[in-house]
C-alpha cells in the first residue's frame, strides 16, 4: 500500500478529532509530546507504553509517529535530558524525525474507545452502554456493559477472556463461584477498582478489569458483588490499538490521505515471568 505523506499536524487535528483532548481528566497529560508540526507522516505506530522497545520498532519501521495509550509524563517534567529513560525516548524520537503522541483518559470515555473494544474482545456481543456515563454526553464513560451471547459458567466466561486477550506472564484471576452462571458482563479497560461499587449498582454478573487490589475486592465480595475477572493492566487496553489505527486511518482516508498503520508487536506489559517460569525444576 502506497502512503501518501501529510503533516504531523494533520494527524493531530484527526486523533483529536476522535479523541478531543477536554474529554481527558484534569491530572491527565495528552496530546502531542514532541515532534514538529510541519514534519511529514507516512507511517503510524500504535502502542500501549512509550518505551524503549516501542521506539526501537517504530524507528525501524521509518514511522513518522508513535500514539501511545499512557502518557510519557503523566506528571510533568523539568528536563528532557536523555541521562533518564523518557530523556532518551524523547531524543531518539526527535534524532530519527519522529513524534510521539498520547490518548489517555480521553480515548477510555471516548465512543467507541478502550473499554469497547476490550469488551468485543472478551465476547461481548451487541450494543454497549457505559459503565460510568459522562455527565456531558451519556453514550461517553467509562467502562461498558454488554450481554453474552447465551449465559456460560464464571469458569467458561473466564477461559473465553484469557483466549480474547493477548497473553501475558501471568493469568487471569477470578472471584467467585467458578459455576455461576453469568451473561451481562461489566469492563473496564485499565484500572478499574474504582468502578466496584458502580458495577454492583448496575446488577452486572461480572466485572472485568485491571490492577484490583486485595481490599477492595475482598470488600466487594464480602457485599455479595459480582463476580471479578483480574487482568493485566497492559492486555485490557491492548485491544483499542487495532481499533484506534483503523479509524485513523479511515478519517485521514475521508481527506485523501492514505497513511500506514499498524500496531506494535512488543509486549510491553510489566510482569514478565511467574516463579513457575523460573524454577527449573518445572521443566
Amino acid at each position: 500500500m502506497e502512503s501518501i505523506s501529510c503533516t504531523l499536524a494533520e494527524v493531530v487535528e484527526c486523533l483529536e478529532a476522535l479523541y478531543d483532548p477536554s474529554w481527558a481528566e484534569s491530572w491527565d497529560a495528552v496530546g502531542l509530546v514532541c515532534g514538529d508540526p510541519e514534519q511529514a507522516v507516512r507511517k503510524v505506530l500504535f502502542a500501549v507504553d512509550p518505551v524503549a522497545v516501542v521506539v526501537d520498532e517504530a524507528l525501524g519501521w521509518g514511522a513518522g509517529l508513535v500514539v501511545t495509550h499512557h502518557p510519557l509524563y503523566l506528571r510533568g517534567t523539568t528536563s528532557v535530558a536523555a541521562t533518564t529513560f523518557k530523556g532518551r525516548v524523547v531524543h531518539r524520537l526527535i534524532r530519527g524525525g519522529a513524534g510521539l503522541y498520547a490518548a489517555h483518559t480521553n480515548a477510555d470515555v471516548a465512543d467507541p474507545g478502550v473499554s469497547d473494544a476490550l469488551a468485543r474482545a472478551v465476547g461481548l456481543r451487541g450494543d454497549l452502554r457505559p459503565l460510568q456515563p459522562s455527565a456531558g454526553d451519556p453514550r461517553r464513560g467509562l467502562g461498558r456493559i454488554g450481554e453474552l451471547p447465551a449465559p456460560m459458567p464464571l469458569r467458561e466466561f473466564a477461559a473465553l477472556a484469557a483466549s480474547g486477550l493477548p497473553r501475558t506472564a501471568g493469568p487471569l484471576r477470578v472471584a467467585g463461584d467458578p459455576g455461576r452462571p453469568v451473561r451481562t458482563v461489566a469492563v473496564c479497560g485499565g484500572a478499574g477498582d474504582s468502578l466496584l461499587g458502580t458495577a454492583r449498582a448496575a446488577g452486572v454478573d461480572v466485572f472485568l478489569t485491571a490492577d484490583l487490589r486485595h481490599h477492595p475486592a475482598s470488600e466487594h465480595m464480602e457485599a455479595d458483588g459480582p463476580a471479578l475477572v483480574d487482568a493485566s493492566h497492559w492486555a485490557t487496553e491492548w485491544p483499542w490499538l487495532a481499533d484506534a489505527a483503523r479509524r485513523l486511518t479511515s478519517a485521514l482516508a475521508a481527506r485523501g490521505i492514505t497513511v500506514e498503520a499498524r500496531v506494535s508487536d512488543a509486549v510491553t506489559d510489566a510482569w514478565t515471568a511467574t516463579t513457575t517460569d523460573l524454577d527449573p525444576r518445572a521443566s
